[in-house]
């Protein structure tokens, strides 16, 4: 496999909410500090909202602020409060902090292209963080396999200069000189990616190109096993068993 190195890091402080570029991150037991470690919950469902149901959030994004995730709404003010968010999504909203004991309840649609009548399925995410999947609290991609995608569209964590990043999964890997990832899974893509957001318009041949030359995968999921501290240019090895 070829030599693998961190070319960008991206945090999402709230889910489904467009995300910040960093230098370096720390990597705890959760992911990235402060990654989907808030969500907006839709008082009425009690569900932590996500693209897939309001397109919309994909114009606002945050950035973590003393602690506290900032958000930039899509006309460019700042959200200070809940009715701040309620008002701009025109029902009642709440910021949640995900908790060492709560974990989100998240839906998706079964068909892509017909989203408006096709069922929709839920499940519940990991605690401690509002991830979509107990296997993935970091995801990664290679520069190779990203081609000339906009990497907002994934929401991934790392994008690796080099190639092979799918060969990692089943294995540990080590990010600089201490953290570490037990690789779980590829991640499946879903017409969350289909959406538009700043700079980029409504796409569906994205999502049927993966599905088509990739088994519907795209980036590469896993856990962590040791904390630390990673920056731009780290080294990505898979550790021997």
């Amino acid at each position: 496999m070829a030599e693998l190195t961190i070319a960008q890091i991206w945090r999402y402080p709230v889910k489904s909410l467009g995300g910040e570029r960093l230098d370096e991150v720390e990597i705890t037991d959760t992911g990235l500090h402060g990654d989907r470690g808030w969500g907006l919950l839709h008082v009425a469902s009690g569900k932590i909202l996500t693209a897939r149901r309001r397109p919309e959030l994909l114009f606002a994004s945050a950035k973590l602020v003393d602690g506290r995730p900032e958000i930039i709404l899509p006309d460019g003010s700042v959200a200070g409060d809940d009715a701040a968010l309620s008002a701009w999504l025109g029902e009642p909203i709440e910021l949640r902090r995900a908790g060492a004991d709560t974990s989100g309840t998240f839906e998706s649609p079964t068909d892509a292209e017909h989203e408006d009548a096709a069922p929709w399925v839920s499940w519940s995410g990991p605690t401690g963080s509002f991830h979509d999947s107990t296997k993935s609290r970091v995801s990664m991609v290679s520069t190779t396999s990203l081609g000339e995608w906009d990497i907002r569209r994934f929401r991934t964590n790392l994008v690796l200069d080099g190639s092979g990043e799918d060969d990692l999964v089943g294995s540990n890997v080590r990010i600089g000189s201490s953290a570490t990832l037990v690789m779980n899974k590829p991640i499946d893509r879903c017409v969350m990616i289909t959406r538009p957001q700043p700079g980029l318009e409504r796409d569906l041949d994205v999502l049927r190109t993966i599905n088509a030359e990739r088994g519907s995968n795209l980036s590469v999921g896993g856990n962590v096993l040791a904390s630390g501290t990673i920056r731009l240019g780290d080294a990505v090895t898979a550790q021997p068993a």
